[in-house]
């Protein structure tokens, strides 16, 4: 199961240069480790014995040579708690060198050491020792969230109903977030009755005094995990008790420890499924089981040097709302980037595909997704430059991503660059960016702004009847986007508060987030 941290737990990442050196530490430490039980075992002949030892007072004997069968003293309580944890693996994880352990969902393991905050030393079930990406297992405590199949961490209101309703089945529910710390939603599948519309239903966990959870006070349990076992076996006045677990689709984790150059040796090409502004895009596989996309760029199109060093940086970046970068190849030409694939393609396309179909929550869904995705970039103070909907992906599961960003910076063509050039995202631009080339995550808030209103058109091209000069002009005199018919006045108050003339005076991506939740809650 995808547990939807990825919105608000970062991951461990690192750099290649970062990742090599730290295996190639635990490697050495593991050999060192391996001659310290050598030495164990066989001590040198020549060993000095205590009563070698330089002493004016001779020594008395029975203090001399100590006992052969002398147990070791036992390490202290805190150091075997520290390394002996045992741990449930939240994602599969595939060995890539001899010394790495391999990890099936869902099963327990041993933690033997920790080498690197990265890096773990494991056993599994069948005695078989290796090392582990950290963040690919979670401590398995009964406590523990996130090692139940049911819980889906920070996931949104409407997010969940989307998940319930795609699986459509009576009584399937997920525990989730609640947009005050601390506190915590089951959302519940219910079908309706005498053909009337299924509904989903939302339960607040609530604490007493005591700290005793329930969602029927007559009925109190001590945990959540007990709570849960216990609802979905005995009714209590709720409808899922025979409720199976939402489970979400798609790649388990992003990679975001391996390194960021790829052998096109590992790459298997499948189909062409479309072409951008960089080259042909292919459908293919990497390692022969990982679904990818692979964009291959056309020869002068991109500044080559600039961008191998810049994918580096954009390795380290992953969140559920981006599309995870792999890595690149580069040891041929075409250049190749290879990245998550996204099997419901392009938003834009999916938008106006769907148009009429398509309720105002879902709508205000995907707003979400990429307000969740911009706002961990500016967290990590990352410029898109380029964002709208055409840039945006939609998953199997209809979880709508980020992707290309940060490549605009590095296209060749002047005519991507020009104020008044056709492939210039004019219409997508602040007053900053068109007049003096200025680029801001605040700019990146104007252009969200623009991708709301394209969502709620349902893919319309913003200002279609104008050109781009009359654009630039028409935004210089205060000029703005009308209100979309599927937009309430709410969505609207915030798209226009995207379009204030300076970028002080708007929004930053966190607080779009908490605005936009509120209004989702509302609904």
């Amino acid at each position: 199961m995808i547990c939807f941290s990825d919105n608000t737990i970062q991951s461990i990442f690192c750099c290649c240069c970062c990742c090599s050196l730290q295996k190639r530490q635990v490697r050495t430490q593991i050999s060192l480790s391996k001659d310290e039980e050598l030495s164990e075992r066989y001590p040198p002949r020549h060993r000095p014995q205590l009563c070698e030892l330089p002493n004016k007072k001779k020594p008395n004997r029975s203090h001399g040579k100590p006992p052969k069968h002398k147990p070791l003293p036992p390490l202290p309580v805190s150091e075997v708690g520290e390394e002996m944890v045992q741990v449930k693996a939240l994602y599969d994880f595939m060995p890539r060198e001899p010394c790495d352990l391999a990890l099936k969902r869902s099963e327990e393991y041993l933690i033997l050491a920790k080498y690197t905050p990265h890096w773990w030393k494991a056993r599994d079930h069948l005695g078989n020792e290796g090392l582990i990406p950290s963040n690919y297992v979670t401590e398995n405590k009964l406590t523990n969230l996130e090692i139940y199949e049911w819980y889906h961490k920070n996931i949104t209101r409407n997010q969940a109903e989307r998940l319930l309703r795609q699986q459509s089945k009576e009584g399937a529910f997920i525990v989730r977030d609640s947009r005050h710390l601390g506190s915590y939603t089951i959302s519940v599948f219910v079908k309706g009755r005498s053909g009337s519309e299924a509904t989903i239903k939302h339960y607040q966990i609530k604490k007493n005094d005591s700290g005793q959870c329930y969602v029927a006070e007559r009925h109190l349990f001590q945990s959540i995990p007990e709570l849960i076992q216990y609802h979905q076996h005995n009714a209590a006045g709720k409808s899922w008790t025979s409720g199976s677990v939402a489970k979400s689709q798609g790649l388990d984790r992003q990679h975001s420890f391996e390194k960021w150059e790829i052998d096109p040796c590992e790459l298997a090409f499948v189909k062409e499924i479309g072409s951008g502004q960089f080259g042909v895009v292919h459908l293919g596989q990497w390692r022969a089981h990982i679904q990818v996309a692979i964009k291959a760029i056309s020869e002068g199109s991109m500044s080559e040097e600039d961008f191998i060093e810049e994918a580096k940086v954009m390795m380290k970046l992953s969140h559920s709302r981006l599309v995870q970068l792999y890595g690149v190849c580069i040891k041929q030409k075409p250049l190749y980037i290879v990245t998550e694939f996204m099997e419901n393609g392009c938003l834009l396309n999916y938008l106006r595909e769907r148009k009429g179909n398509l309720r105002k929550e879902v709508l205000l869904s995907v707003s979400q997704d990429i307000c969740e995705g911009m706002a961990y970039l500016e967290k990590n103070c990352f410029i898109h430059r380029d964002l709208a909907a055409r840039n945006c992906l939609v998953s199997s599961s209809c979880i709508v991503k980020i992707s290309d960003f940060g490549m605009t910076r590095y296209v060749l063509d002047d005519e991507y660059i020009s104020s008044f050039g056709a492939k210039f995202p004019v219409k997508w631009s602040p007053p900053e960016v068109f007049h003096f080339n200025k680029y801001s995550s605040k700019s990146d808030v104007w252009s969200f702004g623009v991708l709301m209103w394209e969502v709620f058109t349902e893919g319309k091209m913003p200002f279609e009847n104008k050109s781009n000069l009359q654009v630039v002009e028409a935004i210089s005199e205060g000029y703005r986007l009308y209100r979309p018919h599927l937009a309430p006045m709410s969505i609207y108050e915030v798209m226009y508060s995207c379009w204030h003339e300076k970028p002080k005076g708007r929004p930053t991506f966190a607080e779009l987030v908490q605005v936009l939740t509120e209004i989702a809650e509302t609904w």
